[in-house]
């Protein structure tokens, strides 16, 4: 079992100085990490709709992301150069305005140089994904 090598409030801090356009808004907070998993939640704003009032694809895919990387930081420690190199989303059903939107990453492959892993958004309390990520970090080389 990987031991998380960053906490929760290691994380927060070293996102807020490496990554602030997307950590230091305060809307989305890291609820808990253990090197091989995370929860992230976005708190509700009316920025995250859509026309027709259900969650954008955009904000889905961009708290995906985030969650994958807290994740992978969690496990590898701060390695701010960590990148994207494919995400995949399966959009399930319609995420409800007013509702904050979780998203529940684990890591399923974590090797020397790429990392793969999933990610589950969930709106509000339901246990029904509203969408499904499958992503791979590339790890540089220190």
């Amino acid at each position: 079992m990987t031991m998380a090598k960053m906490s929760v409030a290691e994380l927060e801090q070293f996102l807020h100085i490496e990554f602030p356009q997307a950590f230091s808004a305060g809307d989305i907070a890291i609820e808990s990490v253990d090197g091989q998993s995370c929860l992230l939640r976005q708190r509700y704003s009316d920025r995250m709709l859509r026309p027709g009032g259900t969650v954008s694809g955009p904000t889905l895919m961009t708290l995906a992301d985030l969650a994958m990387y807290v994740v992978l930081l969690s496990a590898i420690g701060p390695i701010g150069l960590a990148v994207t190199i494919n995400l995949n989303i399966n959009f399930l059903r319609k995420g409800q305005p007013g509702r904050d939107v979780l998203a529940a990453a684990r890591l399923l492959k974590l090797g020397k140089r790429l990392a793969v892993g999933e990610v589950s958004l969930l709106s509000g309390t339901s246990p029904d994904p509203i969408a499904h990520v499958t992503s791979t970090y590339s790890i540089p080389t220190t």
